[in-house]
């Protein structure tokens, strides 16, 4: 359901958002903490990426060689074993030190720190994300660029976690949280909340504000008990871009 006008503002009053800070003892290990959890190299983590692989294999199951995509959040390139090989990939990913070492760099194109980076006039077929959106601190500028970097006929493409839903909590509880308490008696929850500053709902309600198709799909039992959404959203709103890019001085 699209937000009315006045939840919208509400919402877009929250952007451009600041995370909160972490602890001292959290950030001394958050590199080799994100590091490995991305990895998998944790028995938690392993377990994540085996749940996650249903995000990658909803995004991907449009994808053909013929199509041109761009990535947001790339990261690390683990959606590249589930995409056809060949064709132009493009990817965002500020932190080049997760996918330059990568084998799978051969297949990229062309690699952006930011999404503004990506030449004007450009356009893909698909634009695409696996567990990037929930990061983003001006979630509506990015959305908003783009939605200008669509092909006619293109889809806007995004898997993320539940954020803000009850089994999406209890499930990182009694895993990797669990598993970083035993580890380093430490509390995953402030870490989850200086990386995850956009809920889901935030996400949903402004992909319907800027798109005129969008579709969801869950993994799991509708919004609380699932663990993941995926989201298609075609017929970008160009107006609404351009206001929300004005609007953010982008």
């Amino acid at each position: 359901m699209k937000a009315t006008t006045s939840e919208l503002e509400v919402r877009l009053a929250r952007f451009p958002k600041t995370r909160p800070p972490l602890p001292r003892e959290i950030q001394e290990i958050y590199a080799r903490q994100y590091a490995e959890n991305r990895a998998g190299e944790t028995t938690a983590a392993s377990l994540a990426q085996r749940l996650e692989a249903w995000m990658h294999r909803q995004v991907a199951a449009d994808a053909s060689p013929a199509k041109a995509t761009l990535e947001l959040g790339a990261g690390n390139l683990n959606q590249l074993p589930f995409e056809p090989e060949g064709g132009a990939y493009d990817i965002v990913e500020p932190f080049a030190e997760l996918y330059q070492d990568s084998p799978r760099l051969a297949r990229v194109r062309a690699v952006y720190a930011d999404v503004a980076e990506v030449p004007v006039g450009a356009q893909y077929d698909r634009i695409t994300s696996v567990a990037c959106l929930e990061h983003i601190c001006d979630l509506p500028v990015a959305l908003a660029r783009s939605a200008r970097l669509l092909a006619p006929g293109g889809a806007f493409r995004a898997a993320i976690p539940s954020e803000g839903g009850l089994l999406w909590k209890l499930g990182w509880s009694l895993t990797t949280g669990l598993e970083f308490r035993l580890r380093h008696g430490l509390d995953y929850g402030l870490l989850m909340a200086h990386e995850h500053v956009n809920d889901a709902a935030e996400i949903e309600a402004l992909t319907r504000a800027l798109f005129e198709d969008v579709r969801v799909r869950s993994f799991g039992v509708g919004r609380q008990l699932s663990l993941y959404r995926f989201i298609e959203a075609r017929g970008p709103r160009l107006e609404v871009a351009e206001a929300w890019l004005t609007r953010f001085g982008a």
